[in-house]
């Protein structure tokens, strides 16, 4: 199987959230899907399912969770049973869940900013405190100030939501680090809902390690969050699941959705199986392809982007820019839309430390990705050029 992901493919006018939110000459590259077409396995199954004609109330299929448990022992040597597996439709969802399963209004939530947006909004809709401990840059890469981590915990923290791959500094989290981050939440009593949405999608030289696979004792306190839905490009399918290997908490977990939160739908369930049974050839190839525009990114930002920064990203297909030495007038994303007519996620978004940066999602055409870039240098050119 040979993939073309250099095929543009026309998105607008498919109700599509990336594309048909901005004008024809928008290039947009914020939203964190991709812009290739998903597994041919997963679009025959989706055939196969219309084809059947029937579209009814539908469970989890066994094999989904055969495949799901096989595919956490043999990637990570991580043992779970199928009791342990609860299918949500959409990681935000379960750690919205989270927020609202463990402890009381009033008490706090801790969170790494800058961060996906909906970790922060998450534990006000709880009625829960947001806690913050930056993710801070070092050399090149971002670390765990654990002082700081520490120090942000209180008597009411009830939750750690940990992003790992991070969204958006692309950080994969070592060992140790997580080793640290754990053993300060055990100490604390804490739990962790951990969001391993972008588990799959590593670059050369980094490996995944799932927080609760490290020792039983991290696992009984742990919220594990995945799905096959950025991996091979399937969100809008809304098929995610929770691994909660403690009973009682797996159990206030379920309390916590009951009469809430919907079930999978049909077509998500089977594109999941499809995916992770038969679709790692594509995510081989795919991995490739990013990795490739990572790298031309990284090279176009050092060497035409002035005052621009770019920490390489370890995982994710997210790129986060450090736009705050570059001279731009105002808000960077709002600079690069009205100037450059491409369209980037606004680093403020993100929570503290945010301010100043975008994110950039390079999961695109090549073609596409170095036009975005040649328009970004154009902008900047012009707005020195005036200045």
């Amino acid at each position: 199987m040979s993939c073309d992901f250099g095929q543009t493919i026309e998105r607008r006018g498919t109700c599509c959230y990336k594309w048909d939110r901005y004008p024809e000459d928008v290039l947009p590259l914020p939203v964190a899907d991709m812009d290739f077409v998903s597994p041919e396995p997963v679009l025959r199954a989706l055939h196969q399912r219309v084809d059947h004609g029937v579209f009814g109330y539908t469970d989890a299929p066994q094999a989904l969770y055969d495949v799901i448990r096989e595919r956490l022992d043999t990637l990570y040597g991580w043992e779970v049973a199928a009791e342990e597996i609860l299918f949500l439709p959409g990681v935000v969802v379960g750690f919205n869940l989270a927020c609202h399963a463990v402890g009381e209004p009033g008490d706090a939530v801790l969170v790494q900013p800058p961060v996906y947006g909906p970790f922060l909004s998450a534990p006000g809709s709880a009625r829960r405190a947001l806690q913050c401990a930056e993710v801070q840059q070092s050399g090149d890469r971002y670390e765990v100030d654990f002082d700081a981590f520490e120090a942000a915990i209180t008597d009411r923290t009830r939750t750690f939501i940990l992003c790992n791959p991070h969204n958006p500094v692309g950080r994969v989290y070592e060992r140790g680090e997580l080793e640290h981050m754990a053993e300060i939440c055990l100490r604390h009593d804490v739990v962790i809902c951990s969001d391993e949405i972008h588990c799959d999608l590593l670059f050369s030289g980094h490996e995944h390690i799932p927080i609760a696979s490290l020792a039983p004792e991290v696992a009984q306190r742990t919220i594990t969050l995945m799905a096959p839905s950025k991996t091979f490009n399937i969100a809008g399918l809304k098929c995610s699941f929770a691994v909660i290997q403690d009973e009682a908490l797996r159990e206030r977990y379920r309390a916590a959705h009951a009469g809430l939160v919907s079930g999978v739908n049909l077509f998500g369930y089977a594109a999941a199986l499809a995916a992770y049974s038969e679709g790692q050839e594509w995510l081989l190839q795919v991995l490739a392809y990013l990795e490739g525009n990572r790298d031309l990114l990284r090279d176009y930002v050092a060497r035409e982007l002035p005052g621009i920064e770019m920490v390489v990203p370890e995982g994710t297909y997210l790129a986060w820019l450090d736009c705050r030495a570059a001279g731009i007038p105002g808000r960077p994303g709002a600079f690069f839309l009205e100037a450059a007519r491409v369209a980037l996620n606004e680093g403020a978004a993100f929570g503290p430390g945010g301010e100043g940066f975008v994110r950039l999602n390079f999961a695109c055409t090549r073609a596409l990705l170095q036009e975005a870039l040649e328009r970004m240098k154009g902008a900047l050119q012009r707005a020195k050029g005036s200045g």
